[in-house]
């Protein structure tokens, strides 16, 4: 008899402490406002919330791959620019250097300013950032993954930036166009020094091109990157609708449980002193 007692006691400790507990959960849900924090709660919603964390995290790769590919696309943009206007200061000076009453004080000026173009357009195009990561990438566009199956080509290489200029029909590259352009000049012959000009035009008309094919890429990273945006917006409020609680719901089943609890202890009480009094009886 003590030994059914004793089991049905345990029993109703148990049942008590099951009822606290899914007490603290309710309040905790209402403080919170998450409702679902283990798979017992709702096995069905536990599995697409799931779902959704593990799609959440993908999307994460995808934005920072959009961000990191929208950084690299912004400072090729910008070198980009900046080689258009130091190859339309080149054409200037190479068109100044027609002009046959250029002593050699002035010729040399145009050479000086001109290999300090070269230079600095070649710096330009070899520019690393402080990873060590190139401005423009070498050989072979490096592909980025932004969405599922999907790769882009953030930057162009940097051959296809400053290489295959069309010079009269001969291939050259911005470093060989100036360096002809101030070797005429430093030669005096103005049959050269036109030549030279028509490569200098030539790599203006290509860096113009390449300016245009970089603002498309950078179009597509912001348009895939508002499409990422608007993808884990719909994923936080699906995620949000199935963790969140129905407060009233709550509230309710908290009123209902804590009066349970109430008289499941007021009886307990009783019980137990009942016991207690028989046995000393």
């Amino acid at each position: 008899m003590v030994g059914i007692t004793n089991k049905i006691m345990l029993a109703e400790m148990r049942r008590q402490q099951k009822l606290s507990q899914s007490i603290v959960d309710g309040q905790t849900a209402i403080s919170t406002g998450i409702t679902l924090n283990k798979p017992s709660d709702n096995a069905l919603a536990w599995v697409q919330v799931s779902d959704i964390g593990r799609a959440q995290a993908q999307q994460a790769a995808w934005q920072a791959n959009v961000s990191y590919g929208t950084t690299r696309a912004a400072t090729a943009e910008s070198n980009l620019s900046e080689i258009n206007s130091l190859l339309t200061r080149a054409q200037e000076l190479v068109t100044s250097a027609r002009n046959g009453s250029l002593n050699d004080t002035s010729r040399a000026a145009i050479v000086e300013e001109l290999g300090t173009i070269r230079t600095t357009i070649d710096e330009m195009l070899n520019q690393t950032d402080y990873q060590g990561t190139p401005v423009f990438d070498d050989g072979q566009s490096t592909l980025v993954p932004v969405s599922r199956g999907l790769n882009l080509a953030v930057v162009g290489t940097r051959q296809e930036v400053s290489e295959g200029i069309d010079v009269n029909g001969a291939p050259m590259s911005i470093n060989d166009v100036l360096s002809a352009s101030i070797s005429a000049i430093q030669s005096g012959v103005d049959a050269d020094i036109a030549t030279s000009l028509d490569g200098v035009k030539a790599a203006q008309a290509h860096i113009t091109v390449e300016q245009a094919k970089q603002g498309v890429r950078s179009d597509r990273l912001e348009v895939i990157g508002d499409r990422l945006t608007d993808v884990d917006i719909d994923l936080t409020e699906r995620r949000a609708d199935l963790e969140s609680t129905d407060l009233q719901q709550v509230i309710s089943r908290l009123q209902s449980q804590l009066l349970q609890l109430e008289a499941a202890q007021s009886a307990y009480a009783r019980i137990n002193q009942k016991t207690l009094f028989d046995i000393i009886g």
